[in-house]
């Protein structure tokens, strides 16, 4: 039984974390839980453990008697998350090509691959490959408490990373960007992986900041 509802709360977290990072649940959107769990045909037992999850990973607030609400998207957060991942991920990722083992490597080729593969596909699977690209460059430097802060950082850029992408033409330039890093850091290059880490995320805040801030 509980083996079914950890399955169950697994798959109503996907489905409510592609809503929120898509816009399909807009920010500041009260969860209404009676009307999901009937939606999704859960009880409300794995609706709560995937909300609690979304909590955790900073996509929804509490509010006691008022429930759970869409964290919404803002030009501040964006350069709260992008300014804590500049002074982390690039170190990092520098690091962790040095240490990196042939299966780590490996790793982040099919990470870079899989990325590639589903770069033309919806915005949301381009987010999460591009998350988990970014993850593989970082999880080698060996420590811990460095990786879960960025892999945390990774999370909240999700949102940011679809509205990133929307404007033409900004595809292509992460694709090359992304490629560039992966051979640097297969080559073990930590300076020029540090440099192009940083470079790459940087861009990504310039953008965010004028995208945002005219949107507002």
């Amino acid at each position: 039984m509980s083996i079914v509802i950890r399955t169950l709360s697994e798959r109503v977290f996907e489905v409510l974390r592609e809503r929120i990072v898509t816009g399909s649940i807009q920010g500041e959107q009260a969860i209404r839980q009676d009307a999901l769990a009937a939606e999704l045909g859960v009880s409300k037992i794995p609706l709560r453990e995937a909300l609690a999850r979304l909590e955790q990973d900073g996509l929804l607030t509490s509010h006691a008697n008022r429930g759970y609400f869409v964290q919404p998207m803002s030009a501040s957060q964006a350069d709260e998350i992008y300014e804590l991942r500049l002074r982390i991920e690039p170190r990092a990722a520098a690091q962790a090509c040095e240490r990196a083992s042939e299966s780590e490597q490996a790793t982040a080729r099919k990470a870079f691959e899989r990325l590639d593969a589903i770069a033309d596909a919806n915005l949301a699977e381009s987010a999460l490959g591009n998350r988990v690209y970014h993850a593989s460059l970082v999880r080698p430097c060996g420590r811990l408490l460095t990786t879960q802060l960025v892999e945390r950082l990774l999370i909240l850029s999700e949102r940011y990373v679809i509205a990133h992408l929307q404007p033409a033409g900004r595809g292509s330039r992460a694709h090359k960007e992304h490629l560039e890093m992966l051979e640097a850091w297969l080559a073990r290059d930590a300076k020029a992986v540090e440099r192009m880490v940083e470079t790459h995320t940087r861009a990504t805040h310039d953008d965010l900041m004028q995208q945002l801030d005219g949107a507002q």
